[in-house]
């Protein structure tokens, strides 16, 4: 490898986290070159030699592994009981590893696999795309500009009207598949609190199963008390007949709320890609968010703020630059621990009724 040729990547699973969203985001990120596609499904690797023609398919980690001299990076993106096992092979076998979240089941699992990647000196991501979503990118900017004052409260839903089980193995009842919202859409909204409010301190939560037939939780609530007095509450549900706002987010100066969900993953499943869509991650004005104080922002009170535009492209792109030695980890799995620490506080806490100090 030159210094100018690019990062061969090996990509393990091509379901809808590795077609949707790896794939096509390795493609278009500067420096990475999508090498191989690890699936044994014909189907699916017929598919991603038709999307990347220059791409090669094999069946098993095994095979990919076995060519570890020629690779330069493993993205995981199979079903989340493989994760800590394909990494830690990953890591043994020397490759640096994109790991898709959540890294693992439990917290003690994502610190294990962050000391063999340093004890090995290899770079070890966890695919938090979220943080790059254009609601986020615009909240990020809007506190660190002061436009909401003091923030008091952060209120986060990830909502979504799905009242038919679609099945598989994220609905999956088996504790072994690591299924179930709050681990799926839960660890982007914990995620997105830990981030800009620091740690928690404190985990309330309450998760049921609404729809017959459902084997795993699809409604759940989590309630965080951060270290600095800020107050998360996060919404993730299947269930939702009527969609809350994104963010409504509570300052001592003004608040900032946001309707509509990022565009990028609907792009995506559509087939657009980042480095051939005009501008890529805009959304419309009319689901810009609006700041304001004493003001319905339903009737138009307040101020709109432009939507910055989503940049999903910009992890694999912080990721080329840290495997050269040219930047920081965009996500360690440190990170990702401190967040299955909350999504375990709250896992009991729903279970046990109570509120679970960390």
């Amino acid at each position: 490898m030159t210094a100018a040729s690019p990062l061969r990547v090996g990509l393990i699973g091509y379901g809808l986290a590795g077609s949707v969203f790896h794939a096509p985001l390795i493609a278009a990120a500067e420096g990475l070159a999508l090498d191989t596609v690890v699936t044994s499904n014909p189907e699916r690797q017929a598919q991603a030699e038709a999307e990347f023609p220059d791409v090669r398919t094999v069946a098993t980690a095994d095979e990919l592994f076995d060519r570890g001299a020629e690779l330069d990076l493993v993205v995981i993106a199979s079903p989340n009981r493989t994760h800590v096992p394909l990494a830690t092979a990953a890591l043994k076998a020397g490759l640096p590893v994109v790991v898709d979240k959540p890294v693992a089941g439990t917290a003690a699992e994502a610190r294990e696999l962050a000391a063999l990647a340093e004890e090995r000196g290899l770079l070890l991501s966890v695919f938090q795309n979220r943080r790059w979503d254009n609601d986020f990118l615009t909240l990020r900017k809007l506190l660190a500009e002061g436009a909401l004052g003091d923030a008091w409260r952060f209120e986060s839903r990830f909502e979504r009207w799905r009242p038919q089980p679609k099945g598989g193995w994220r609905e999956s009842g088996d504790p072994a598949e690591i299924g179930g919202l709050l681990y799926d859409l839960g660890s982007h909204v914990v995620d997105q609190a830990l981030v800009l409010f620091g740690p928690a301190t404190e985990v309330y939560a309450e998760s049921v199963i609404r729809r017959t037939g459902a084997e795993t939780d699809d409604d759940t609530f989590i309630a965080l008390t951060h270290a600095n007095g800020v107050r998360s509450h996060l919404h993730v549900s299947a269930t939702a007949a009527q969609l809350g706002p994104r963010f409504r987010v509570l300052g001592s100066k003004a608040g900032y709320v946001k309707y509509g969900l990022d565009p990028q993953e609907d792009a995506l499943r559509k087939g657009e890609r980042p480095h051939t869509t005009e501008n890529w991650g805009a959304e419309p004005e009319a689901l810009h968010g609006r700041v304001g104080a004493g003001e319905s922002p339903v009737t138009g009170g307040g101020r709109a703020v432009p939507t910055l535009p989503g940049d999903y492209p910009a992890y694999y792109g912080a990721v080329a630059k840290a495997l050269r030695g040219e930047g920081h980890n965009p996500v360690t799995a440190l990170e990702a621990a401190a967040a299955l620490d909350v999504l375990e506080a709250a896992r009991r806490s729903a279970r046990d009724k109570v509120t679970v100090t960390l």
